[in-house]
């Protein structure tokens, strides 16, 4: 530790703290990340709405007053920067800069302010990095990722790790508001005129369209809240495409102000809005998707991604980021870690049988068991339910989340859920409730018998004696089978359709 640098337990420091300022037609946005890592967590967020692109589309130029602004922003930003000792800044420019005559000048100007190169994206290196943030939060995708800015709209085909060629159009929300002259019948008509062109949209149909951008998110937020769905989470916020297509062209042809739930998006989104429904209710004409799935992660989480060694990328960032928060908050990660394969052998003496993904969902589920632990024990299951719900993960949509966190609510409160809100419980299927139900019942057992110290588990095993669950305990952990773990396991074996058993081996 360097000097003038405090300990800080709640962070994982690594390779210490690194920046992306990004300059987008719209926006200018520091975000720090903790650390260059698999699952990266935002230390600061912070953006400008400086509005370059607005006029280069009639002028060709970029706005001195937004110019101005812009440099102001980042400025404050290399300050901060200097503050929070982040080890390497990275500065990403995107359609304003790219196609305003004085767009160089501007950029030769951040350079000087940052001390670092400014990395000038084309179209199609801009999908490329949107796409490898969709790989980088999402789970094995398989659709079309299409990123909206104030200047462009970039999409690009993703199957599985392999991202097609880009395409970009100039319907970014403050160009399309210029071309059409602020006329949304004209901005329909040359969103649908462009879109007819691309030749990425069509090998979408009946695939996910995975949408990026401020603008779309807003759209997402304000459909959420008319839902009064339970979770505000942005990632993986999914809805039908003929659901998606209504809503948009309601946006589109009403006044934003009179739309219900506006509040839920920000005045200085608002103006744009339409002309963001306007571009989507157009992509899935063009498109035909099965659905629309929002990413909160794209440009900047992807050149992160696009950094990372083949070793890391491979990593599953749902499991990475369970496991920080294991080291962060749980008693012992040791036990956390020990807990997958001994849930796996208890889950299929009980008859459970598990696909790649719910195990996946399991082991990120043993890892997070015990983050709650410092809290008032009359509330760990509500507090445990409502961070896991609500955390910043990624690679999972939300009935995982719904799992994830019923799981370790029953592992707290018993297997009674008269207390949780019905909407969490309706996000997930009826096959993941049984499997959280299933799951926290194991973890009442596991921690009686461990203590939540690693070591003991391994030792122990569930296992099916034909229409008996029996927990085997070594003989020298005879001391643990008391009567309250007696009942803990019955109430296992119940959930099985079998009859209890302890024994020693």
């Amino acid at each position: 530790m360097t000097e003038g640098e405090e300990h800080a337990p709640g962070r994982l420091n690594g390779s210490g703290p690194v920046a992306i300022i990004d300059i987008g037609s719209n926006s200018v946005r520091l975000v720090v990340y903790e650390r260059m890592s698999r699952s990266p967590m935002p230390l600061f967020n912070e953006k400008e709405l400086a509005g370059l692109g607005r006029g280069v589309a009639t002028t060709g130029r970029l706005n001195e007053d937004a110019v101005q602004a812009a440099l102001a922003a980042i400025r404050r930003f290399v300050g901060l920067c200097g503050q929070m000792r982040v080890k390497t800044i990275h500065v990403l420019a995107t359609a304003a800069a790219r196609e305003a005559t004085n767009g160089p000048s501007f950029l030769d100007e951040v350079e000087t302010i940052t001390g670092a190169p400014v990395s000038l994206l084309s179209g199609r290196e801009e999908a490329r990095l949107s796409a490898m943030g969709v790989l980088s939060g999402i789970h094995k995708p398989n659709g079309i990722a299409g990123d909206l800015g104030g200047g462009s709209l970039e999409v690009v085909d993703i199957v599985g790790q392999e991202v097609g060629i880009g395409e970009t159009f100039p319907l970014g929300g403050l160009r399309l508001e210029e071309a059409s002259e602020k006329t949304l019948k004209k901005a329909a008509a040359i969103a649908a005129e462009a879109l007819t062109r691309s030749t990425v949209l069509p090998k979408g149909q009946g695939r996910p369209f995975y949408a990026i951008g401020g603008t779309w998110r807003s759209l997402a937020r304000l459909h959420m809240r008319q839902k009064g769905y339970p979770l505000h989470i942005m990632h993986e916020y999914a809805i039908p495409a003929d659901e998606a297509l209504d809503f948009c062209r309601m946006v589109a042809r009403r006044d934003a102000e009179s739309l219900d739930s506006i509040e839920a998006v920000s005045k200085s989104r608002r103006n744009l809005l339409p002309y963001g429904a306007i571009v989507l209710e157009q992509v899935i004409r063009a498109m035909k998707p099965s659905e629309i799935i929002l990413s909160a992660l794209g440009v900047r989480e992807g050149l992160l991604y696009d950094l990372l060694d083949a070793e890391t990328r491979a990593i599953d960032p749902l499991i990475a980021a369970s496991e920080e928060l294991a080291i962060l908050r749980s008693r012992s990660p040791v036990h956390a870690r020990e807990l997958g394969p001994w849930t796996a052998q208890a889950m299929s003496a009980m008859g459970y049988e598990e696909s790649d993904d719910e195990a996946r969902l399991r082991i990120a589920a043993c890892l997070l068991a015990d983050i709650g632990w410092r809290g008032h024990p009359d509330y760990r299951g509500e507090q445990s339910l409502n961070l896991i719900s609500h955390g910043a993960f990624v690679g999972i949509d939300h009935p995982g989340r719904a799992y994830l966190a019923l799981a370790t609510y029953y592992r707290h409160e018993g297997l009674a859920d008269e207390h949780i809100s019905s909407r969490i419980r309706e996000l997930a299927s009826t096959r993941l409730m049984e499997r959280a139900r299933a799951l926290g019942a194991a973890f009442r057992v596991a921690f009686l018998v461990s203590g939540a110290m690693g070591g003991i588990i391994p030792q122990t095993r569930i296992e099916a004696r034909g229409d008996q669950l029996t927990l085997v305990l070594p003989e020298d952990r005879a001391i643990l089978a008391g009567t309250r773990l007696g009942r803990r396991v019955a109430q296992l074996a119940k959930l099985a359709g079998m009859k209890p058993a302890i024994v020693l081996e």
